[in-house]
């Protein structure tokens, strides 16, 4: 296959803006003509939706942590068609985790040298000046072998400021490829999980004209374009990923939206019919469906709606008798028996699972989850090994069914949430990646 260009976003940490640069860069090209291929490095369920209204194409999950080489370069597959890939990375360009996975430790910077993606560092160069490029140039020695194209400023206070920070940077060597000046009306909305959903931005297609527009007055597309180079030999005509059934009754709303693109990708291509129902608007799964899948997302801003849904609790009850459902995070929490809001007041769910679950007292649940499977999970039989990830802030008060899994984090230490199974449901705190391919 042809290689196609492509280049990383990323940054030294979270909050400095490459999210925003990102939606702007994907819009500004595609504005030009270009066909571009959106990526998102790591384990995030929000960020490819706003890619997808930025771009026009799907975007997809790169996790060298969870992902095998077969599902790297089928994902990696996904960019044919395209002109450009622009991938945006998670946390700080280094950040992975201490134990490797599949096929690395989930670093953006190995997604960058997987791909053959050069690195554009989102550098908030407020409250420095020359110090900034000191910094920059530690991310670029740090790995010599990582390509790297330039930076780009964010946040610039000033002309004069702008001045002293490339002086730095050409000292250093280093090739700025934008300024952006401070602007406090570019951040997009946020809540407990990060980023709110795109489907819940009040004007998202007016918000990321804006960023284009931002990014075509301060930054060099043509030389950010110039820039961009591709690896050879990372595509492959490998599936992305099997159906669990034939017939798939999707939940799909504000309070059920966190799948992995390239698993609903994988379904609709090996030919599994997926078809979207919404609890929130009180509609039963369809009732030919073979599997009724639950995805995570913010049950708890909308349990009282959820617990008043009597359609969708009666038709997730009867699909249940003969039928396999499974849930994952917020959807194993509405199979469950209750939950509990931050105010302390209990919604009574769909009870197909013992589950109680409260944000009263709110506890933070992050990271990449392995399970050996105790018994079957629509899709994998008992015995599989499953590589997932888990990002939740509610506390288990019960949890009285059998468990699903061994499950354990990145490292290998075992964690309480096994997920449960009672007759034909299932439900996991994690979100299903992949199963591990073999050695």
């Amino acid at each position: 296959m042809t290689d196609i260009p492509g280049l990383l976003v990323s940054a030294p940490a979270s909050g400095t803006g490459k999210t925003t640069v990102m939606l702007g860069l994907l819009r500004a090209l595609a504005e030009d003509g270009m066909a571009v291929q959106p990526f998102k490095s790591g384990p995030d369920y929000i960020d490819p939706a706003f890619h997808r209204a930025a771009s026009g194409r799907a975007s997809f999950n790169i996790d060298t942590w969870a992902m095998g080489g077969q599902l790297l370069g089928a994902i990696a597959a996904r960019a044919t068609g395209a002109d450009i890939c622009i991938a945006e990375g998670s946390m700080g360009l280094y950040d992975g985790v201490a134990t490797r996975g599949q096929s690395g430790f989930g670093s953006s910077a190995e997604t960058a040298a997987h791909m053959g993606w050069p690195v554009i560092l989102v550098v908030d160069v407020s409250g420095q000046a020359q110090s900034a490029a000191a910094a920059a140039l530690g991310f670029q020695a740090y790995n010599p072998d990582l390509p790297f194209a330039g930076v780009i400023l964010n946040r610039v206070a000033s002309p004069r400021h702008e001045r002293l920070v490339r002086l730095g940077m050409d000292k250093a060597g280093l090739t700025v490829l934008g300024a952006l000046p401070r602007r406090g009306d570019l951040a997009l909305p946020e809540r407990h999980l990060g980023l709110i959903q795109a489907v819940e931005h009040p004007d998202l297609e007016a918000a990321i004209a804006g960023y284009a527009a931002f990014l075509r007055e301060h930054v060099d597309l043509a030389a950010i374009r110039a820039a961009a180079r591709g690896a050879s030999g990372r595509q492959s005509a490998a599936p992305l990923q099997e159906p669990p059934a034939q017939s798939i009754a999707l939940a799909q709303d504000a309070a059920f939206s966190f799948t992995y693109p390239h698993l609903v990708e994988g379904w609709r291509a090996a030919g599994a019919e997926v078809l979207p129902f919404s609890p929130l608007a009180d509609e039963a799964p369809d009732r030919d469906a073979d599997l009724v899948w639950l995805p995570g997302g913010y049950p708890e801003l909308h349990a009282g709606r959820i617990a008043g849904a009597e359609k969708f609790r009666a038709g997730l009850h009867a699909h249940a008798q003969t039928r396999p459902v499974h849930g994952e995070c917020g959807g194993y929490m509405v199979l469950g028996a209750g939950l509990i809001d931050k105010d302390g007041q209990r919604h009574e769910m769909t009870g197909l699972l013992g589950l109680v679950t409260s944000y009263e007292k709110r506890k933070f649940h992050l990271g990449y989850r392995q399970a050996r499977l105790l018994a079957d999970l629509p899709g994998h039989s008992a015995g599989s090994r499953l590589r997932g990830h888990e990002f939740h802030y509610s506390t288990i008060l019960e949890q009285p069914d059998d468990a699903l899994a061994e499950v354990a984090d990145a490292d290998g230490n075992p964690v309480p949430e096994t997920g449960s199974r009672r007759g034909r449901v299932t439900g996991t705190f994690f979100h299903l990646i992949t199963a591990e391919e073999p050695a």
